[in-house]
């Protein structure tokens, strides 16, 4: 039986279920009551109407009253029923690129972890570097990290989190006592977190605002272009993490010979490394060659499904195997969230939205960025990062204008700290696995993880501030 764990607040799944007909009936009358307000200065009635949707979109996606992915097939469906764009518009912005993408990246995650070769490559390390408890942790935390430049972060949670689960039982680690079990556990949860930000396949968040971005503006952000802006944040937030594990949680394990056994007994039951797990391996490899030479020339989204097909053309793996591994309702979500930004740009709602709400008191570039990553960092700590981008990015984009901001930079600004969630277990799946093992409390991962997240918005700034104009990023 498949565990689901859900991350809402109590109260919430307690308002939901208590007052559910009263909630949506409540949700009808605001939507009915803002597409029919007098049209404000400066704003058309189509973006009267995508505000209405956005304003409506923007509470299912907090609350999750409904499944994500349908609130976005219905954000579809009523972008062209409320004519805020004409109906062939709004169906073929499903179809971006970063839909493809993501749906691609999902298979070839899928086909690594299947053949067995991401567990080989865990275990190996762990059992090289892994020899003292330092080192054990650190190999843990950095290997998560390394794992979620290539593959989704949720996916490198999910395969590290029996092997760490048994380590933590191999040593008798004593559940919510141990200080050694709670670093473990939380450099899972921090380095996958971490890592997930450094390409875009840690997490489909990035692709999803890169979409955004071009279906709003023609703009759009390469592979390699992404991880170079985005590399010193990582690799500092690495450092810091590291750091922070060693001084929040002392150590209190003199050694972890018992580990050995657990590597060992592992490693054993894989066996020898076969053809498929090579093949996987040098067609990922490939893969990401192309990402990053040629995925402005090609297309990311186009060499993603080249490598699927190729996958099934040397018999790598079948759908069954795989299909398990594509989270369709991500990729619907995604679908709907690029719908309605696409048309909260294209009535001019966004830039009259960023005028109204912000654009009266962010007087500069950098303030701009400051207040828009912050604003990024604590809401995704409550809600889908997804929706979190969803519902700023096509804010900031109307900012872009008023500022004289280079777009990428508020994609940036966005994506990035979306994917930096370390305080609760409702935050990203990482957390949740985290916590889910009984040996760290959500306590404990909150008390570290509110400094973890106001040095990674610091540092996100500082690297904004000092580090983009050197690479030709302008604010």
């Amino acid at each position: 039986m498949k565990l689901e764990i859900d991350r809402r607040p109590l109260w919430v799944i307690l308002l939901i279920r208590s007052f559910r007909p009263a909630f949506f009936l409540a949700i009808g009358l605001l939507f009915f009551y803002l597409i029919n307000l007098p049209t404000p200065d400066g704003l058309t009635i189509q973006g009267q109407r995508a505000i209405a949707l956005f304003a409506v979109c923007l509470i299912l996606w907090v609350t999750e009253a409904l499944p994500l992915a349908i609130t976005s097939l219905m954000a579809i469906v009523l972008v062209a029923l409320l004519d805020v764009l004409d109906k062939r518009t709004t169906y073929a912005l499903f179809g971006n690129e970063a839909v493809f993408f993501i749906l691609g990246a999902f298979i070839l995650s899928g086909a690594v972890m299947h053949s067995g070769l991401s567990n080989r490559i865990a275990l190996a390390i762990m059992s090289r570097f892994g020899g003292t408890p330092r080192g054990l942790l650190a190999s843990i935390f950095f290997l998560a990290a390394a794992l979620s430049f290539f593959m989704s972060e949720h996916a490198v949670a999910a395969m590290l989190f029996p092997i760490v689960l048994e380590i933590a039982r191999g040593l008798n680690l004593k559940p919510g006592k141990s200080n050694y079990a709670k670093s473990l556990f939380l450099a899972l949860a921090w380095g996958c977190i971490i890592g997930g930000v450094a390409t875009f396949l840690g997490g489909a968040r990035v692709p999803l605002a890169v979409g955004m971005l071009k279906e709003a503006t023609g703009i759009t952000i390469g592979f390699f272009e992404y991880t170079s802006m985005v590399f010193p944040t990582v690799m500092i937030l690495l450092f810091i993490g590291y750091f922070g594990l060693t001084r929040f949680f002392r150590q209190d394990i003199p050694d972890i010979h018992l580990a050995k056994a657990v590597f060992e007994g592992k490693l054993k039951e894989l066996g020898k490394i076969g053809y498929v797990e090579y093949a996987v391996g040098i067609l990922m490899g490939i893969t990401i060659f192309f990402w990053i030479f040629l995925g402005k020339t090609i297309g990311i989204a186009g060499i993603a499904i080249i490598s699927v097909v190729a996958l099934f053309i040397l018999k790598l793996v079948r759908w069954k195997d795989i299909e398990e591994y594509v989270n369709w309702g991500v990729i619907l979500m995604y679908g709907g969230a690029i719908t309605l930004g696409a048309s909260m740009e294209k009535s001019g709602a966004a830039a009259w939205m960023a005028n109204a709400v912000i654009g009266d008191w962010a007087n500069n570039p950098l303030l701009v960025i400051a207040i828009l990553s912050l604003l990024t960092i604590l809401l995704t700590e409550g809600m889908s990062n997804a929706a979190v981008i969803a519902v700023l990015l096509p804010v900031g984009i109307g900012m872009a204008g008023k500022f004289h901001i280079d777009t990428k930079t508020i994609a940036y600004a966005i994506a990035v700290p979306a994917g930096l969630a370390f305080c609760f277990p409702m935050s990203t799946p990482a957390n949740a696995i985290a916590v889910s093992s009984g040996y760290i409390t959500t306590r404990d991962m909150a008390k570290a993880g509110i400094a973890m997240m106001v040095l990674a918005w610091l540092v996100f700034n500082l690297t904004a501030r000092f580090y983009w104009p050197m690479i030709g990023i302008r604010l």
